[in-house]
């Protein structure tokens, strides 16, 4: 399974929101402390609105804002509205199409995967990566140079 740029740059996008909560944050801004592209960002943004994970500030100080506090929203959300729902194997999602569904061996293991990315993803809340990213901000960075 692979995460598209979109779901990972939104994720990062998201982050960086979660660290100014409750204040906004401009694309601009956002686009360049996580060095995206703004105008694939605006794309992301819009979509994050659309879905109202995410608000829009307007004035001086304006740009976006979470629309709910950090520990609320859960990476589970950002994937499925920038993602879709993890899918491994499309029988887990729709067992008609295949025939075999019913005692295919591997079957069991995909719906565990599915449940297990699904368990991490709701498990994750943007406080508990803004916290992340707090921690990783604050770790020396080390240099050997000869």
């Amino acid at each position: 399974m692979r995460i598209s740029t979109r779901t990972r740059y939104g994720s990062r996008a998201l982050t960086e929101l979660a660290l100014a909560y409750p204040r906004a944050v401009s694309v601009k801004t956002v686009a360049r402390n996580q060095r995206l592209s703004m105008k694939y960002l605006e794309h992301i943004t819009a979509a994050l609105k659309a879905a109202g994970l995410i608000k829009a500030v307007r004035g001086t100080r304006g740009g976006y804002a979470l629309a709910r506090p950090p520990a609320d929203v859960n990476l589970g959300e950002v994937f499925r509205v920038l993602e879709g729902a993890p899918l491994v194997v499309e029988c887990v999602e729709n067992p008609r199409v295949c025939p075999r569904n019913s005692f295919c061996p591997t079957r069991d293991t995909w719906v565990e995967m599915r449940d297990a990315i699904q368990g991490v993803l709701d498990g994750t809340t943007l406080a508990s990566l803004a916290e992340r990213a707090r921690e990783k901000a604050s770790e020396p960075c080390v240099s050997y140079e000869i």
